[in-house]
């Protein structure tokens, strides 16, 4: 029997090699499963195929794409790996089709391969193909049989079964026995295909001519070459017992929850034996079992009850047989099979694993984007292994089963803003439809990215800040602060000036990084009361995005300006005689002297003028006006009063402190300016000799009486012309000026001060050399009387008889007496108003004092003085006081 076997091994040693010519053979059975066939017992680093390939990667994308493999099951991912260079599958460990996978009749691993870039997932099944590596055995080397030489021809004895691990064509096939005169053996098939060995009696035994028999049981499988495994028979014969136990049935079946507790019992057998005594006395028991259904499974003696030793697992087993026999005291045995069933129950929960997580992903990917991989199984079966999965919680994600099943893809489902959700966590939940259901459940954390798709946000679109002139550089105005709902350098705000009013540029500086605002350089409110800048802030992204505010600044007065008195002038007396004012004796209580005109060019109340006298000869004299600043007469002028009279007035404005100025106004109480002229002789400071004095008097007189004579012949000739009324009645040179610079004072209509004023003014030897020309037109036309300052219309002056564009008949014309009009407005802060010396003013609304002498004023009257006695005084006037020359102008 032996050497049939090794001659058998020698033929077949040629093909062998036949399965490994299919280790490269492999095929796809769905657009997302690859499998692959390989025989079990392959070495490691064997080649399974080429995945990468089969999978459409080229080994240039190959280390892009990441490819892996996984598995919810991680004791499969020790079988295979896959090559980071070539793609190709390879066998990791040696693989034991038994060991895998036991008595199943198809054995195969499922696995999963991962490529990234972008994410995606590959179902891979390799199917161990079975190698005949296993020899049938017998659960015993040795069979003890005792038969009855009674027993009649054709008994059958059940032997067992032999175990071959192998499947298939090279599992057990059949039994041979050796040859003898008495026994065969037949080959019996349950109905779960295993083969047990029956022991057929072909002839009668005779114990008196063979008490025993030795044999040898052959289990042979259907491998190439095949495999066997023996065990002995021992038969013994004895005497007889006629009837053998038979049980109530061949088969028993019974079910059984796989969650029964130890100690249940499965069933009942029974057997009957028609004989007596102890012949009679049946005994049961397990014959030829597996050790692990023996471990499960107990049966009583004595009432062949058979109970459950053991917790049973539908998953690991499905159903038991069991060989169940029944002996007589006589040595006769029966059988019969007991087949279990085990009843699934829903005692496996879902188990997800995570096989993949994308985390982070940006705040701007697409909806659909794939983040993470899961894989779901239920080790039980029918509804109990049916699942259902779900995602618990708030977040924009939806879960896409595959279609294999047990996979699913946790996808985008809406737009990311990592501003309202910079995290997302959620809960997978699988669901079985047993009863009661179970779950599972895997937590999944998805970070999201931030992306720069918010601009920076002030805390408001403009802002005012106010500051005190005068402030120190680089003190503090206000601060700006924006925020940016991004995160990182998308959220780092920076900040610039991005322009403003004209001018504004240099007076403010922004810090980039705090958003405070500090002053360049000293406010002042005179030149600037407000100015705006536009800060722009910017954050750190690519591209930047940025947005503007406007900063308006106010600047707020201080008392920073003292009241500028501009009539009478300050400090006139140092450059020549100061101005005066001629107050006549005749003057009533309340009348005008002058006006103490002042601007301070500050603001609100710090440019509240208030006036005060504050020195006088006389105090009950004169009175100032509060506000107004006019200078009257507080009482009437008696002879008692000095002719010459210094009045000091403060101004002070209502500034915190307040500032203040003074003011000096010289006033000569005389009816006429002869009557003044001493008073003013003894003032000029430095004047000439009494002698070259007397001489321009003289002088001056002379050419007023030749310019008087002149024009009144020049008037006679004109009325015998014109044969009209005589002209000595008429106003003459209504239209004639002298417009030599040098003889007319400074245009003073840069203020806004509303006051008239009467300018005597003495030309200086520059004026023989000007031209007469005819007036500007914006001048008035004023007659001869008031430029000479003397007497109304109707009584003749000898200066008025020149004619209209004819030249002076002297050189040193007599001095003319011009209003001019200057205005200024203290509200507006900068008017300026200059005061020459050498002329007089008196101020006041539509007034006008005269400084010619002689005569007397009444209120709203004209002044007048004889023109004989001005051009007498002016002369010595004009030598007395040199200061009052049109070079002092």
């Amino acid at each position: 029997m032996a050497g049939r076997q090794r001659q058998s091994r020698r033929r077949a040693a040629g093909r062998v090699l036949l399965p490994a010519l299919l280790l490269g053979l492999c095929c796809r059975a769905a657009a997302e499963r690859i499998r692959y066939a390989i025989p079990e017992e392959l070495g490691r680093g064997s080649l399974v195929g080429p995945l990468a390939r089969d999978l459409g990667l080229s080994p240039a994308e190959l280390p892009a794409r990441k490819l892996r493999v996984a598995t919810a099951a991680e004791r499969q991912l020790k079988y295979f790996s896959v090559s980071a260079e070539s793609g190709e599958l390879y066998v990791s460990e040696r693989l034991d089709r038994e060991e895998m996978c036991g008595e199943a009749a198809s054995c195969s691993v499922s696995f999963e391969a991962l490529v990234q870039n972008p994410l995606n997932v590959f179902h891979v099944e390799v199917a161990i193909q079975d190698v005949n590596d296993n020899s049938p055995r017998f659960l015993r080397d040795n069979f003890q049989l005792e038969i009855n030489e009674f027993t009649s021809p054709g008994a059958r004895f059940s032997l067992g079964v032999a175990e071959d691990a192998d499947v298939g064509s090279n599992a057990l096939q059949g039994y041979e026995l050796e040859a003898n005169g008495y026994f065969a053996v037949e080959v019996k098939e349950s109905p779960d295909g295993s083969k047990f060995a029956v022991l057929v009696l072909r002839r009668a035994l005779d114990r008196e001519s063979e008490q025993s028999l030795r044999l040898v049981l052959t289990a042979v499988d259907g491998g190439d070459p095949p495999r066997s495994g023996t065990a002995q028979l021992c038969i013994n014969v004895t005497d007889a017992n006629d009837n053998a136990p038979v049980f109530a049935q061949d088969r028993y079946r019974a079910s059984l929850r796989e969650d029964a507790p130890p100690g249940s019992t499965v069933l009942h057998v029974s057997a009957s034996d028609a004989d007596a005594g102890t012949n009679a006395r049946i005994t049961y028991g397990f014959g030829e079992t597996p050790a692990k259904v023996l471990q499960k499974f107990a049966v009583d003696a004595e009432s062949g009850t058979v109970t459950l030793q053991e917790a049973l697992d539908f998953e690991d087993t499905r159903g038991y047989t069991l060989l169940v026999e029944a002996k007589d005291g006589g040595g006769l045995v029966a059988h019969c099979e007991v087949e279990v069933e085990v009843l699934d129950v829903n005692d496996n929960a879902p188990e997800i694993t995570v096989l993949s997580v994308s985390s982070p992903v940006a705040e701007d990917a697409p909806v659909g984007t794939v983040v993470a991989l899961l894989n779901v199984i239920d080790r039980d079966s029918g509804e109990n292994g049916q699942v259902s999965c779900e995602l618990s919680g708030e977040a924009p994600l939806s879960l896409v089963a595959s279609s294999s099943g047990g996979s699913y893809k946790v996808v985008t489902a809406s737009a990311l803003d990592r501003e309202q959700a910079a995290e997302h966590r959620v809960t997978v939940v699988a669901r079985d439809r047993g009863i009661p259901a179970l779950s599972g459940r895997a937590a999944l954390v998805l970070e999201v990215s931030d992306v720069n798709d918010n601009a920076p946000v002030f805390e408001e679109a403009a802002y005012s800040a106010y500051v005190a002139e005068n402030n120190a550089a680089g003190a503090p105005v206000l601060r700006v602060r924006a925020r940016d709902a991004d995160a990182g350098a998308n959220g780092r705000v920076s900040y610039w000036l991005a322009g403003g009013s004209a001018g504004a540029a240099p007076y403010v500086s922004v810090e980039a990084r705090s958003g405070a605002v500090y002053a360049q350089r000293s406010f002042d409110y005179e030149q600037c009361r407000e100015f705006a800048v536009a800060v722009r802030a910017q954050d750190g992204g690519a591209p930047a995005r940025s947005s503007t505010a406007t900063v308006r600044v106010f600047v707020l007065d201080r008392n920073d300006n003292a009241p500028r008195v501009l009539w009478p002038a300050a400090g006139a007396g140092a450059a020549g005689p100061a101005p005066f004012e001629v107050v006549p004796r005749s003057a009533e209580a309340g009348y005008l002297v002058a006006k103490v005109v002042a601007v301070d060019a500050d603001a609100g109340r710090n440019a509240w003028l208030s006036y005060e006298l504050v020195q006088a000869p006389e105090p009950a004299l004169f009175r100032v006006g509060l506000h107004s600043g006019e200078v009257r007469t507080a009482r009437a002028v008696s002879e008692r009063d000095a002719a010459k009279q210094r009045l000091v007035a403060v101004v002070k404005d209502h500034g915190q402190p307040a500032l203040s100025a003074t003011a000096t106004l010289h006033v000569v109480l005389a009816e006429s300016l002869q009557e003044a002229l001493p008073e003013l002789s003894e003032r000029a400071a430095g004047a000439d000799s009494p002698a070259e004095l007397q001489f321009y008097l003289v002088l001056a007189l002379a050419l007023l009486s030749a310019l008087f004579l002149l024009s009144v012949a020049l008037a006679v000739l004109a009325r015998l012309r014109r044969a009209g009324p005589p002209a000595v009645l008429r106003c003459l040179g209504a239209q004639r000026f002298s417009v030599a610079g040098a003889a007319f004072p400074a245009d003073f209509c840069e203020g806004t001060l509303p006051y008239s004023y009467n300018l005597c003014v003495a030309p200086g030897r520059a004026v023989a050399e000007a031209a007469w020309l005819p007036p500007p037109p914006p001048l008035p036309s004023l007659a001869a009387e008031e430029l000479l300052g003397g007497e109304p219309c109707g009584k003749r002056s000898p200066s008025s008889s020149a004619g209209a564009g004819e030249p002076p008949a002297e050189p040193d014309a007599p001095q003319v007496c011009e209003p001019a009009r200057s205005r200024s407005s203290p509200s507006a802060g900068r008017s300026r108003r200059a005061s020459r010396p050498g002329f007089s003013a008196a101020a006041g609304h539509g007034e006008r004092s005269s400084g010619c002498p002689g005569g007397k004023e009444r209120a709203g009257d004209r002044p007048c003085s004889a023109s004989s006695q001005a051009a007498a005084a002016l002369p010595a006037l004009s030598k007395a006081a040199p200061s009052a020359s049109p070079e002092n102008f």
